[in-house]
């Protein structure tokens, strides 16, 4: 099974004072880690050697917050190269990179751990650091490392092939199937199963002294599961829980104590120390107690000092006869991590806590190796599988963005808030002397439970102030806690939020007319507060900026604040070009219920102010927006139809062709029962179809009429052809013979004449 291998650093191509590669030995909380030299030549490298011939299943790298390498090489070896020893030639196997992030999203607060999935075989490893990315914060252009993890197995144990065959075999005489989902959980008994315990994070945050006694109590753990003693197993197991929070608190102290000592504050430092006996003296009573671990597990801390890690949970692992180098004297670390991770509360009888629960994160389980097909890429040009975490731990500051899915976990307030800072002190100088330093110092705090614990204290402090106090001390204490509530409504964290919220609300519904403060110290609660407000309706966590329209809405109808008519007045004021779509989207909404609400009569809304601030959204660049702004103007419409009209450009303007405007002028006709302009162009588009439809009819009955006229035509002119032709006849007969007397009658009666021709 892989678990942790020890090393030791063989060389590597420089450090700053104080930062030698042999701090990356030890793997403790206060570890200030290896530092390149300041301007110094790329790449630099760095050579470790393990304390046996291994096979390397996994890297953990935890890089510097902001003196980063852009990206750092593998190199494998089974012995040292010739530049090392003469007589052995062997050469570094390269294994690939892995490239580090920037960091500029978090500011350069927050460091990376990055573990990379590999499978080689050797005893030294070399890694190589490139060029450093650029940031204000790295002057001298350095790279630093903090710690690296190898996780790994025996080489000489066995064969891998092997173990898989034989497992494989047992597995087909059982009855199991690896894919039986059934099994899942557990992987403890499996070949490449890695430990909790041995993750770079379980080390890099917990006191050396509680890890080593977390590491024997799951041994027996298992010990006690194999025996089948399962009641056993589950309280050393759940005791397992409670030591990680222990030690997790212990390691922060222990910080807490280093910075107190650099800033040379050496009654904090004792403070700390003593914290710390009192703490661990308790925790340590307690595990007697129950019986959970003997005395010779426990030795003081002065008594243990950080070894290198040449620790292996492997049963037939042998400790090779290394030579350690003698460690430098280590500078201590300007700069430290402060907040560590938070923890959970626990069920468990087992008091641990000093004062206070805590919130607790256990380290990351190890993550199966992700399978890739890179087979395509020439090898060294390969990046090698790699999961990066950026835990909250490592973080400026020990508290999740929330989001939609839920707030951060609390169980109570760990220690006591740090003091303010000078500039703190100077911002909240008169906040202070009406509430006092240690309450505003918790308004402050990096720890978001004191920030909520302090606005929940003055909650009470108001509720409870009696009505003989004079209304100056009232009115001073009123103005401190709109201050401190100005600075929660800005909070990312949504308890505070919300404390800040319930905070405001009693004072203007509970406070001010329970001392009949007048409405002078109401108009400062709102105008103090409401921008801010309406900012945090614009948030990026959709829960945040429902609460916070919710509360406006509500506070605008509280009776006190509603005969003020503030509110509207913040509402209409026109969008800004650049304003995000969340933030008008909320104004739109927050203004179309407010105005079913209030009304436009001498309630705040006017029809002009509104109508100037529907004007503007309409131009506004999402188009979201602009939808909302059509529904707002037409819902006014509905009610003051000329003065909507007013505020809209004429019918000329050029405006009034677009197709925003035709859809807002469409739903005023709606309104008015008249037809639309699209209904009107159907109209006389149908209009003018019957007519052309008449006109064609028209055309074809006078055309038939046409071809009847020329039907009788041909007929006379047919008539008239064949009288003219009998004529003719006659006459040739008249002028060829003569005429008889009879013929002469015939010839007037045909032509009406007595002449002949």
């Amino acid at each position: 099974m892989p678990h942790k291998i020890g090393f030791v650093v063989v060389s590597s191509s420089g450090h700053e004072d104080g930062f030698s590669a042999r701090e990356l030995m030890v793997h403790a909380p206060t570890v200030s880690g290896w530092r390149s030299p300041r301007f110094c030549q790329f790449p630099q490298e760095i050579v470790l050697q393990m304390v046996e011939r291994c096979r390397i299943r996994k890297l953990q790298l935890l890089a510097h917050q902001y003196m980063i390498a852009s990206k750092i090489e593998f190199y494998v070896s089974e012995s040292l190269p010739e530049y090392f020893a003469p007589y052995q030639a062997e050469r570094f196997r390269r294994l690939g990179y892995v490239s580090l992030c920037d960091n500029e999203k978090t500011g350069c607060k927050a460091r990376e751990l990055k573990s990379v999935y590999v499978d080689a075989v050797g005893q030294f490893l070399k890694l190589i650091f490139h060029q450093n990315h650029i940031n204000k914060y790295n002057v001298y252009n350095q790279v630093a490392l903090v710690a690296i993890n190898i996780i790994g197995d025996p080489a000489d144990f066995s064969d891998e092939s092997n173990i898989t065959s034989r497992e494989k075999l047992i597995d087909h005489y059982l009855g199991h199937n690896t894919e039986d989902p059934a099994l899942e959980g557990t992987c403890s008994g499996k070949s490449d199963y890695i430990s909790p315990l041995d993750d770079l994070a379980f080390d890099m945050y917990q006191d050396p002294e509680v890890a080593q006694i977390i590491r024997r109590l799951d041994e027996r753990k298992h010990e006690a599961a194999q025996r089948e003693r399962y009641d056993d197993a589950k309280t050393l197991k759940q005791a397992i829980a409670d030591l990680q929070k222990v030690g997790e608190r212990l390691g922060r102290y222990e910080v807490e104590k280093r910075c107190a000592v650099e800033k040379e504050d050496y009654d904090l430092a004792k403070e700390k120390k003593q914290q710390m006996e009192r703490y661990r003296s308790r925790v340590y009573g307690q595990l007697r107690l129950h019986e959970l671990v003997g005395a010779e597990l426990i030795r003081r801390p002065l008594d243990l000092p950080l070894q290198p890690l040449v620790c292996s949970s492997s049963p037939c692992h042998k400790q090779p006869a290394l030579t350690l180098p003698q460690p430098e004297e280590r500078g201590t670390e300007n700069q430290f991590a402060d907040p560590f991770l938070q923890e959970k509360p626990s069920s468990h009888p087992l008091d641990i806590s000093p004062q206070h629960c805590t919130v607790d994160r256990s380290p990351p389980a190890a993550d199966p190796p992700p399978k890739t097909h890179l087979e395509s890429l020439p090898y060294d040009e390969r990046p090698l599988p790699a999961t990066r975490k950026q835990p909250g731990a490592v973080a400026a500051e020990p508290e999740r963005r929330d989001t939609d899915s839920g707030e951060p976990p609390r169980a109570g307030t760990t220690g006591e808030p740090e003091p303010l800072t000078e500039k703190a002190l100077r911002e909240a100088s008169s906040a202070v002397d009406v509430l006092g330093e240690a309450l505003v110092s918790g308004a402050y705090s990096k720890t978001w439970s004191h920030r909520e614990d302090a606005l929940l204290a003055l909650y009470k402090q108001l509720m409870d102030a009696p009505a003989a106090t004079p209304k100056e001390d009232l009115k001073s204490t009123l103005r401190a806690a709109v201050f401190l509530i100005r600075r929660a409504i800005r909070d990312i964290v949504t308890p505070v939020f919300q404390a800040s919220l319930k905070l405001l609300k009693m004072i203007i519904t509970q406070y001010i007319p329970k001392h009949k403060l007048g409405k002078l110290e109401t108009t400062h609660c709102v105008e103090r507060t409401i921008p801010v407000l309406l900012t945090r309706t614009g948030d990026s966590s959709a829960r945040l900026r429902v609460i916070a329209s919710n509360f406006i809405q509500e506070m605008a109808l509280f009776k006190e604040v509603k005969s003020l008519q503030l509110i509207p007045s913040y509402l209409v004021q026109p969008l800004k070009a650049n304003s995000s779509a969340h933030l008008a989207m909320s104004q739109m909404a927050l203004l179309a219920h407010l105005l079913q609400d209030l009304g436009t009569e001498g309630m705040g809304f006017t029809v002009d102010s509104v109508m100037r601030f529907a004007v503007r959204a309409l131009e506004h660049r999402e188009q979201k927006v602009r939808e909302a702004a059509v529904g707002l103007v037409l819902g006014l419409y509905a009610q003051h139809r000329a003065r909507v009209l007013e505020r809209l450009p004429p019918e000329e303007c050029a405006a009034r062709r677009s197709v925003l405007y035709r859809t807002l002028f469409e739903g005023f006709a709606t309104i008015d029962g008249r037809p639309t302009d699209a209904e009107v162009r159907a109209q006389k588009r149908a209009a003018t179809e019957e007519a052309e439809k008449r006109k064609k009819e028209e055309i074809k009955a006078l055309q038939g009429q046409l071809a009847a006229l020329k039907e009788m035509q041909a007929d006379v002119q047919e008539k008239e052809s064949e009288a003219a032709k009998a004529k003719n006849q006659v006459y040739a007969f008249f002028v060829g013979r003569g005429a008889t007397p009879s013929q002469k009658k015939a010839w007037i009666s045909i032509t009406g004449s007595t002449a002949l021709c």
